[in-house]
């Protein structure tokens, strides 16, 4: 995400090599160029002339200190700008009450009901919540079926009531539900139109008077930039909403819309959608969004990613399995399983510090990893945990049964040899260690 304005950025602050203190002449040209590629971003000129001028008043007249370059400097001071414009720290997310009630607003296409089903997952699986989500949008076609589809997807419940075309009687509908029935948080899916329109802003304000929401979100899609964002005040002066939600900031996003909806609207965004996936939804964190626009990885979040699919149990197993040079394709594809969870290869990596801008221009093909699980699956399970026996005829067998050619598979065979001796080697040379060290007591 954000590609072409962390290039932008990277060659904006590269300006200020080779000077002993940041001055007010040698920050001029630096200055500009991060002010247009604000712009070029679809920033608002008012938002990114004063955004500058505060990097240039908190940069001017700092000494660089002999360890820390210019630029890096800069860095931290656009770094902490930036963290600071798009709203600090993470915003607290209120889902108290009984039960708690979710109200989403947004514009047509922005993605609110794909939103409430990822919402709804992320509460029941990080929050310990009981969701029920309503279908609201009567008027969309299909709207109710997609909600009802995503729902079974992930096991929760649709609240939706046929040939009733009232979404604040349905909205009562469904608190009265969840009261009798147990569920303790309610998540209200509502009608789009392609334009802000005053019949849309009277429903919203009705249903909004007659839940009384907990929190009531305004769903963007990030690719609409500044438009994105006038969007959101309008939504803002009528409804006073607690946060936004930035849909589909994986596709071709220029970054105005995370810049600026906090400076216009006063509100903070609350969490990120980054795909299809029901499980692609992150919480906001304004520093990490900054780490990750200046192209300095997020690796905190790259943490709790794989902390989520993390099991401790398998953990030790394979490690044990690992010390004994016995890994085999069963643990190769128990572990590429936990890492598909974890969500888009190229996202992941680019989460790695100094990795992201390497991988820019980098096509990482998923469907590999389809190729290699046919190629295990393909296995006996004696194949599977016993690799040294995977002789030509067997090889060729697996080939046809995976639907790859012998080269395909002859190629991975390998580069999972390789892996193996590599394991085997490191823990050849964790033995020598122990043993010289028993030596030197």
């Amino acid at each position: 995400m954000f590609e072409s304005l962390t290039d932008r950025l990277e060659g904006a602050i590269k300006t200020l090599r080779g000077q002993g203190r940041i001055s007010e002449i040698n920050v001029a040209t630096t200055v500009k160029e991060i002010r247009r590629a604000l712009v070029d971003a679809d920033v608002n000129y008012k938002i990114a002339k004063e955004f500058t001028d505060r990097i240039k008043d908190e940069a001017i007249g700092r000494k660089v200190l002999n360890a820390v370059s210019p630029g890096e400097l800069m860095v931290r001071v656009v770094q902490d700008e930036l963290t600071t414009l798009m709203g600090g720290q993470a915003a607290e997310f209120n889902v108290k009450g009984s039960p708690a009630v979710i109200l989403l607003a947004g514009l047509q296409g922005s993605g609110k009901t794909t939103f409430a089903a990822k919402l709804a997952r992320h509460l029941r699986e990080r929050r310990d919540k009981n969701p029920l989500l309503v279908a609201g949008d009567v008027y969309r076609p299909a709207a109710i079926e997609q909600l009802k589809v995503l729902g079974e997807q992930i096991s929760i419940p649709v609240f939706a009531v046929e040939n009733n075309t009232n979404p604040v009687d349905i909205a009562n509908k469904a608190l009265s539900h969840a009261r009798t029935h147990g569920f303790n948080t309610v998540i209200i899916d509502t009608a789009g139109r392609l334009s802000v329109d005053e019949r849309m802003m009277e429903e919203i304000a009705a249903l909004k008077r007659a839940t009384q929401p907990t929190e009531i979100l305004f769903v963007v899609d990030s690719m609409t930039g500044q438009d994105a964002v006038n969007t959101a005040k309008a939504f803002n002066d009528l409804l006073d909403f607690d946060g936004v939600v930035l849909t589909k900031l994986d596709g071709d996003t220029r970054g105005g819309a995370a810049l600026s909806v906090k400076y216009e609207t006063g509100k903070p965004i609350k969490f990120v959608s980054t795909g299809e996936k029901l499980d692609a939804l992150d919480i906001f964190h304004p520093d990490r969004m900054a780490q990750r626009i200046l192209g300095m990885g997020d690796i905190v979040t790259l943490v709790e990613k794989a902390q989520e699919q993390f099991d401790e149990k398998e953990a030790e197993k394979l490690k044990r399995r690992m010390r004994k040079a016995q890994f085999d394709f069963n643990d190769f594809l128990t572990q590429l399983a936990q890492i598909k969870k974890m969500g888009n290869m190229k996202d992941l990596l680019g989460m790695i510090p100094g990795v992201g801008r390497q991988m820019k221009d980098l096509d990482i093909d998923e469907k590999q990893f389809v190729k290699i699980e046919a190629m295990i699956q393909s296995m006996t399970p004696y194949e599977r945990e016993t690799p040294d026996v995977l002789d030509g005829d067997r090889r060729k067998r697996i080939a046809d049964g995976s639907g790859n050619s012998i080269t395909e598979v002859n190629r991975f065979i390998k580069q999972f040899g390789d892996m193996r001796k590599m394991m085997k080697n490191m823990n050849k040379l964790g033995m020598a260690r122990q043993v010289m060290s028993g030596m030197r007591r």
